[in-house]
Formats: C-alpha cells, sequence, structure tokens
C-alpha cells in the first residue's frame, strides 16, 4: 500500500541516521507528548492527580511511546497514516501509567463490595432514598444471579466501587476495550435480568 506523503517522510526521516533522524525522533516526541497530555488531562480526575504530577505521567506515556514507535517501526504497514499508527502506542502507554498510578495509592481496593455507595454514585437525592435502595436491591440480585464470575467482578469494581477502566485494566491484565465489551454484556444481562422479574418494563423504564 502506498503511503501518503507525510507518512512517507516520517518513515524515511525515522531511519535517516544522523541529525535528521534525532530531529524527527524529537519532533515525533513533541507531537505524542501534545496526545499524552490532553489524555493524562482527561482521566485524570478518575485518578486523582493534579499538577506537575499530571505532566509528569504524560512526559513518561510519550517518551515510552517513541521507544516503542521506533522499535515497531518494521511493523508498521501502512494501512493508517503514520501519525494515526503512533497515537496508539501513546494512547496505550497513558492508559497503563495511570492505571498503575491508581494502584499505588488506591481509594477504593479491588475486593471491596460496598453496595451502599450506590446510590450516591448516580446523584440520588435524600427524597429519592428509599427508592433507589430498592432498585439497589433489584440490581445486587440480578448481578449475583445472572451475570459470569467475571462480568460479576468487572460490575462490581467499575460500577458499585468507581474503580477507573484504566486502573482495572491493568490489575486485571487486559485491555479497556475487552473490559468495555465485559460491561456491556453485563449491563444487557441485567436488564434482561429486571424486566423477565418485573421490576422495568421492556422500554427500561420502572415499573411502579
Amino acid at each position: 500500500m502506498e503511503a501518503d506523503p507525510e507518512t512517507a517522510e516520517w518513515l524515511r526521516l525515522l531511519v535517516a541516521g544522523g541529525a535528521a533522524q534525532r530531529d524527527a525522533t524529537m519532533r515525533l516526541y513533541e507531537l505524542l507528548l501534545r496526545v499524552a497530555q490532553g489524555e493524562v488531562h482527561r482521566r485524570a480526575a478518575a485518578i486523582r492527580i493534579s499538577g506537575p504530577e499530571v505532566d509528569d505521567l504524560a512526559h513518561q506515556a510519550a517518551a515510552d511511546a517513541v521507544i516503542g514507535v521506533l522499535r515497531r517501526l518494521h511493523e508498521f504497514r501502512g494501512e493508517s497514516r503514520f501519525t494515526t499508527w503512533a497515537y496508539k502506542f501513546v494512547i496505550f502507554e497513558v492508559s497503563s501509567k495511570v492505571g498503575r498510578h491508581f494502584w499505588q495509592n488506591p481509594t477504593v481496593p479491588l475486593d471491596a463490595d460496598d453496595w451502599d455507595r450506590l446510590p450516591d454514585r448516580f446523584g440520588v437525592s435524600p427524597e429519592d432514598t428509599a427508592e433507589a435502595a430498592d432498585l439497589v436491591d433489584q440490581v445486587r440480585s440480578g448481578v449475583m444471579t445472572a451475570l459470569t464470575r467475571r462480568q460479576r467482578m468487572v460490575f462490581i469494581a467499575v460500577v458499585v466501587n468507581g474503580i477507573p477502566m484504566d486502573a482495572l485494566a491493568v490489575r486485571l491484565r487486559t485491555t479497556r476495550g475487552a473490559l468495555y465489551k465485559t460491561l456491556f454484556d453485563a449491563r444487557r444481562k441485567l436488564r434482561v435480568y429486571l424486566v423477565t422479574n418485573g421490576y422495568l418494563d421492556d422500554n427500561g423504564s420502572e415499573v411502579k
């Protein structure tokens, strides 16, 4: 597949040797750093980091992403723009570093099971507390009876305990995509459970 001119230029310069290669590598680092900074800032609230720590994670992610790109440059097949391909490396590095950072000082352990937190996580008002408690009981019953062990663990970690997806992916040695799929399947099973047991109607509305 013939590369677009920008991609061809990146590929040429990154193996050119000498000053040209060094300059291209630095430009790649600066490009990936901007992506890393945006990704880290977007995810910072979930792991409660701010200030210099945010920038430090971004710089680490960008540096490691550049190393990864250069190491695997021979694997690039031209099926996308070079920059699009390179972005995947830095997003992966951000996800890994953010996830590992969470476990250095976790706000909640992985094996926590605090269902009382669930209404607060969804902003339930005090006047709706009793109704919310009933919903929590129904959902908890569905989680324990309708989901697989893996689905149950992911649902409780992410939805009940609020563990960031990046952190859970690191701890379970999987990817965000795989966790999203597990959580999607779990939510679908729970909806079927709640409809079957008369708590939701077929449109997903709560039965009064």
